[in-house]
């Protein structure tokens, strides 16, 4: 799997047969590679990393390690939820590392989206390597990898400038030494959901919203500060409470809060309130590669609104971000 070019005569996975053939060919050549090594996953709890998991437990069963770090940069309630449903309700082997002051005061005044990218990507290595030591045969590393995240990471062109890099693209130290496990490199988001129903996932992990690896440090825009990402946290999880509510969670592909470091005046209790603008975006696409923005209902935008404008500390706006991909990313960062 050196090559991150996909081949133009490569089939798309469409459907549950082509699913189950690719299926085959990866445990066999998982199998191969691993022999009877051990293999540590960088396991998110997100659709890809679960389909890695889901290959390797096929493939190789307790010669898996799954290992959840939360690096302060997860949505509201998500740490548990992972170790809910991967050791407790899958079984698997998971290593749980809270790692969230270590990854906040690596990011302290690091305002560039591609150097928190870099810091974010290098650290998680750094954890794995750690956790890695403390195991006896661990020499591959897996990771749930697509091929947008390739593409938006690598110049495409001479002359053309990447979109952004990834976490898990390119951003691994020279040093490292376990080989890469990277089995869905090749494939786009929606094969990747065909693999994970012919794999037998749940339903709601398979077609979880997309996260990205550094999480909410790239929807709190600019340097991180902790009041800025427990307002983002809370802001994100009252859009998503809504959204539930209003019948959008699975008809929006992806939808979220950023916050960025800038601050307008405001009114709250009569006074002059300063306060950071709650932006969402809503879009849909089928590939990530494009993507079009969600018409959401007013009467849903008035209610997340009023809900985040008087719970939420620290905010006193929300925007609505109508910009498709292209122009815009999926992204603000």
């Amino acid at each position: 799997m050196e090559n991150n070019k996909r081949p133009d005569s490569m089939a798309r996975i469409e459907t549950k047969e082509a699913a189950l053939a690719f299926i085959d060919e990866q445990v066999a050549i998982i199998r191969r590679t691993v022999g009877d090594k051990k293999v540590l996953l960088a396991l998110s709890g997100g659709v890809d990393s679960s389909v890695v998991a889901a290959l390797l437990i096929k493939a190789i069963g307790k010669q898996l390690v799954s290992v959840h770090v939360n690096h302060g940069l997860l949505r509201k309630g998500e740490p548990e939820q992972v170790v809910e449903v991967f050791r407790n309700q899958l079984n698997a082997n998971l290593v749980y590392v809270d790692a969230t002051d270590r990854f906040l005061d690596k990011l302290a005044g690091v305002a560039d989206p591609e150097k928190k990218r870099k810091i974010i990507g290098a650290e998680f290595i750094r954890v794995f390597e750690e956790e890695a030591r403390k195991l006896e045969g661990i020499d591959f590393l897996a990771q749930g990898t697509i091929y947008p995240d390739i593409l938006e990471s690598i110049k495409q062109a001479e002359g053309k400038k990447a979109v952004k890099s990834h976490h898990n693209v390119g951003g691994l130290p020279d040093d490292m030494k376990m080989e890469m496990v990277e089995q869905i490199k090749l494939l786009y988001k929606d094969e990747v959901r065909v693999l994970g129903e012919a794999l037998v996932l749940p339903h709601a992990m398979v077609y979880r919203q997309p996260f990205p690896g550094p999480g909410l440090g790239v929807r709190c825009l600019g340097a991180i500060t902790r009041d800025r990402l427990a307002a983002l946290r809370e802001a994100d999880a009252i859009l998503r409470e809504e959204f539930d509510i209003a019948g959008l969670a699975e008809r929006v592909w992806q939808y979220f809060v950023a916050i960025p470091d800038i601050k307008s005046v405001g009114v709250r209790n009569e006074s002059r309130y300063e306060g950071w603008p709650a932006i969402i975006r809503a879009v849909n696409t089928k590939d990530a590669m494009s993507a079009t923005v969600e018409e959401i209902p007013y009467a849903v935008l008035h209610k997340i609104t009023a809900r985040i404008t008087s719970e939420v500390e620290g905010i006193n706006r929300v925007l609505y971000d109508l910009t498709p991909k292209p122009s815009g990313t999926i992204e603000w960062e």
